[in-house]
């Protein structure tokens, strides 16, 4: 029997090849070790809302590099749309094949060190695809160009494998030798003082300034142990990983949806403004307190739910905004408000991602204003930090997260990064303890 071809690579031209998916239902199965048996590129994706996806291997890879600007999104979907045309896929709607994948923050990202492994948009659809979903867990192999009879073999030999595959214990976390911010506390003071200039003549309103962290670890980061302990210490927040190469993987824990599209329903959060976990009850009940009735604290979140709502309504025959609560995590807890809105018509959750990014919580206000001021201060590439990731089916349905709470792994290096949103009244010293809050989602499980 012939086998199926073990690499697709899409380009931005018609590809004329179909894709054929098969796929069957399993016991459980845990995917940590699904995912330490896989190859790179590597993908892992859940949310609090489900459904939870783990992949390797490439049925088919689709890059955005040479879509210059806001044409990367489309030039992603447009190719995505060839692959998916005439696609021929036997199995459940849960284990459907899927794309995964981001974008870098910036447009004209150019890769380099810690990001020389991650272009401006990168999507892979797995070769194997494990999908938990109701209850249920499904196992999903896909290719380009093979006979169904050969796709369905592969299917069957992966099952039997798994089947027979030993528990994998969980390593020890990698350890933390060094740590290395890039910025100062003496710089970061420097650079709030000076985004408030600008606020205070009228140039912004608002703008979203970042760090990063240089760690030096002792060992390797296992990106399935780190995953699954990322899970039970925010088991609330989207956990997600794009392993592009053996040598580099982009993996957060984050509480900030960008957007979910189904059908012509679009969900997303505006999460802005935050303080830490108190020590007892009645400290974090006062923390709570603080937050919500600080004055800054609700201009800087009123100004994003305003934007995602104009941001909206030229796609939407309706916008609905949810009263504001507060959500809590394992170290912070923010201001959110959720947001619906109802398409005027069919569209593609990637048009959702391209209106969105950057919302004002991870960019700023006036948006041009805040990346020119994002880009002449920060001394650091961002890379996917603070970017749309997450995943999309033949449909144009699905969910993008943003990229914060997050770091980039390889070898024995990390970089972690982590911002806050600077307005009028931003204090540099609180803003600088703020930001270190945000680091300690990840720090935390790689030096436990």
């Amino acid at each position: 029997m012939e086998s199926p071809p073990r690499d697709g690579q899409v380009s931005a031209e018609p590809t004329g090849s179909a894709l054929v998916s098969r796929a069957c239902k399993l016991p459980d199965c845990d995917p940590r070790p699904f995912l330490a048996g896989r190859d790179a590129p590597r993908i892992y994706w859940t949310s609090p809302y489900g459904p939870e996806f783990a992949g390797g291997g490439t049925a088919a890879r689709i890059t955005a590099d040479g879509a210059g600007g806001t044409d990367r999104f489309e030039s992603v979907a447009e190719t995505a749309d060839e692959l998916f045309d005439g696609m021929d896929y036997d199995g459940p709607e849960p284990a459907r094949p899927r794309l995964f994948g981001g974008f870098s923050f910036h447009a004209d990202h150019e890769p380099a060190p810690p990001w020389q492994n991650f272009g401006t948009g990168e999507f892979v659809l797995p070769r194997t695809q494990l999908t938990r979903a109701d209850g249920e867990t499904w196992l999903t192999v896909s290719a380009r160009d093979a006979p169904a009879e050969a796709v369905e073999a592969e299917l069957s030999d992966v099952r039997d494998a798994l089947a027979e595959d030993p528990k994998r214990p969980r390593g020890d976390p990698p350890g933390v030798v060094a740590t290395n911010p890039t910025t100062t506390r003496e710089e970061w003071a420097e650079q709030v003082r000076a985004a408030v200039e600008r606020i205070d003549a009228g140039d912004l309103q608002k703008v979203t300034l970042a760090q990063a962290l240089a760690v030096e670890l002792a060992d390797e980061v296992s990106i399935p142990d780190v995953l699954a302990r990322l899970g039970e210490s925010y088991p609330d927040c989207f956990r997600f990983c794009f392993e592009p190469t053996p040598e580099a993987a982009f993996f957060g824990a984050t509480p900030e949806r960008l957007a979910t599209l189904r059908g012509r329903t679009v969900e997303t959060d505006a999460l802005a403004g935050s303080v830490g976990r108190g020590d007892t009850p009645e400290e974090d009940a006062e923390l709570e307190a603080s937050i919500e009735e600080s004055e800054k604290m609700a201009h800087e979140h009123g100004l994003v739910v305003e934007t995602i709502r104009e941001q909206l309504a030229p796609l939407s025959a309706e916008v609905r905004v949810e009263d504001r609560r507060v959500r809590k995590l394992a170290t912070i807890q923010h201001l959110w408000t959720p947001i619906e809105a109802d398409l005027a018509s069919s569209g593609h959750v990637l048009s959702i991602v391209e209106a969105l990014h950057p919302t004002p919580a991870v960019g700023g206000l006036p948006p041009e204003k805040a990346l020119q001021t994002i880009r002449e201060t920060e001394t650091f590439a961002r890379g996917w930090y603070a970017s749309p990731v997450g995943w999309f089916d033949a449909e144009g349905d699905g969910t993008f997260a943003v990229g914060i709470r997050s770091a980039v792994t390889s070898g024995e290096s990390a970089t972690l990064f982590a911002g806050n949103g600077i307005v009028g009244d931003s204090d540099p010293d609180e803003e600088y303890e703020e930001v270190q809050l945000k680091y300690l989602p990840i720090l935390d499980e790689l030096e436990k």
